[in-house]
């Protein structure tokens, strides 16, 4: 499990490697993850967008960027949180996630929150 407080929001992040979705003779292995923030300043915050850098076993480098998560903009009020799940996709079996949540104050007060880097290992059997 990652995780990350900044600027009082909580970014807890726990991973596993879904053999039921991977193909690895394709070189396809899925890792879904659930996030869950949560509000421990005492302001009201929204959710506005995401900046994923996924890094894969060979270095390779993507990053995603888009507005909010799974097609939402969570506004969370002092010790409310908000969880969801997602996958990531990586040609290899091992890689890392990391990235930043960009958030708004009710003033429109624009800051960045971290997310801890998280690593991303399917269990591999040797025969």
């Amino acid at each position: 499990m990652s995780e990350a407080v900044t600027h009082g929001i909580r970014v807890e992040v726990l991973c596993r490697y879904a053999p039921e979705n991977s193909r690895p003779l394709h070189r396809d292995w899925v890792f879904q993850y659930t996030v869950r923030i949560t509000n421990q300043s005492d302001e009201t915050v929204q959710l506005v967008s995401r900046h994923w850098i996924i890094t894969d076993g060979l270095e390779h480098i993507e990053e995603v960027k888009g507005p909010g998560v799974v097609g939402e903009q969570p506004v969370l009020a002092p010790g409310e949180s908000f969880k969801y799940s997602s996958w990531c996709p990586l040609p290899t079996p091992t890689g890392v996630m990391r990235g930043t949540y960009q958030m708004v104050r009710p003033g429109g007060d624009p800051f960045d929150i971290e997310i801890a880097p998280f690593g991303m290992r399917a269990k591999q059997t040797i025969h």
